[in-house]
């Protein structure tokens, strides 16, 4: 895994307010129908110009339901042995697509939408594996078409802001950051949380979150040590990182599909120290302190469901001829499946796309 310097990744959009057009209109398209495409496109519906133009499910019912909510011009379900999403690709009219699929589907329908000539977002994570992360990337330079993980948190306000105040040298150097995420999830082997098949466990669907604490404030670790509980099923339920760094910061992460946890992040440096008040993946205050004075705090409004940061940053780097953001560039969604497949060998972790 690369090293990388610790640096903000901070946005470059000089209108804050993502609703804000920044060019011509583009025709989106939304591959699945579950819950987190229908709340990305509730926020994909306030962008001036992003237009709604098609949906595809495995049925035609899920496909047309879909788009009947949410005025979607054209519908796509399975038909006559051709996938929904196939359908969708094949239209010319459609300029970019949101992959909202399970982690497991994601090389295969995201490599389909870049061979068809299609601009991508694909939800966290990439790939299951660095492998399969490694391939969308190569396609999508070779194509020339714009490729970006859907890492949403990335683009908040909060999670920005506090960016921008680990850099400053307000804190002093950062020397650790805590960030934990959990919730009770009922076992289901058929619920995607809990199926290898689908890319299960709290690694993929929910570490990226406190991880991106860590990556913000000091960047890539040089050493990580794993640890975790897995099922009977093979799948992780809970997983504790501690990464290493040459400059001897440290940092512990926790993700759990167990337990409820407080979901806070700390970022600790020399002079003092910062705290995400509310979930760490949608910070709306800070508390910084700065040696034993008191604390202040800053808080953050977000446009919709937080989602039309990451809608703005795309359709923005669409418009102006980029193939990857400045911000959520693709070598950290590269490093980022290695950094996991390196904690997965250390938990015992494996998925049926492993082998393929």
């Amino acid at each position: 895994m690369t090293a990388l310097i610790a640096k903000p990744w901070l946005s470059s959009q000089a209108d804050p307010d993502p609703r804000t057009a920044t060019g011509a209109r583009l025709r989106w398209g939304v591959i699945a129908t579950g819950g987190i495409a229908a709340s990305v496109t509730r926020d994909l519906e306030l962008l001036a110009d992003a237009e709604l133009y098609a949906v595809s499910s495995r049925t035609q019912a899920a496909a047309d339901a879909f788009a009947a909510d949410f005025g979607f011009a054209r519908a796509f379900g399975d038909q006559n042995g051709q996938t929904g999403y196939d359908r969708l690709l094949a239209n010319d009219a459609v300029d970019v697509v949101y992959v909202a699929t399970p982690h497991a589907h994601h090389h295969e329908i995201a490599m389909a939408a870049l061979t068809a000539g299609k601009h991508v977002l694909c939800e966290k994570a990439l790939t299951v594996n660095a492998r399969e992360a490694s391939e969308l990337v190569s396609l999508a330079r070779a194509k020339g078409l714009f490729l970006m993980e859907a890492m949403w948190s990335r683009f908040l306000p909060g999670m920005q802001r506090a960016f921008e105040i680990a850099a400053s040298g307000e804190i002093g150097e950062v020397k650790w950051v805590g960030a934990d995420l959990g919730f009770p999830a009922p076992y289901s082997p058929a619920s995607r949380l809990w199926a290898p098949k689908d890319g299960g466990g709290a690694l993929l669907d929910l570490t990226v979150y406190p991880l991106l604490w860590a990556l913000g404030t000091l960047g890539f670790p040089q050493t990580v040590s794993a640890t975790g509980w897995l099922n009977d099923d093979g799948v992780d339920a809970q997983n504790a990182l501690t990464l290493g760094y040459h400059h001897g910061a440290q940092a512990q992460l926790t993700s759990s599909l167990l337990a409820h946890g407080p979901r806070t992040a700390t970022v600790a440096g020399s002079h003092g120290f910062l705290q995400s008040i509310g979930s760490i993946n949608n910070p709306k205050e800070l508390r910084v302190q700065v040696g034993f004075d008191g604390p202040r705090s800053e808080s953050f409004d977000v446009v919709g469901r937080g989602y039309t940061y990451e809608l703005r940053e795309v359709t923005r780097c669409i418009q102006h001829g980029l193939t990857e953001s400045p911000v959520m560039p693709l070598e950290d969604s590269l490093n980022t499946m290695r950094l996991f497949d390196g904690v997965r060998a250390q938990l015992g972790v494996s998925y049926p796309n492993d082998a393929r």
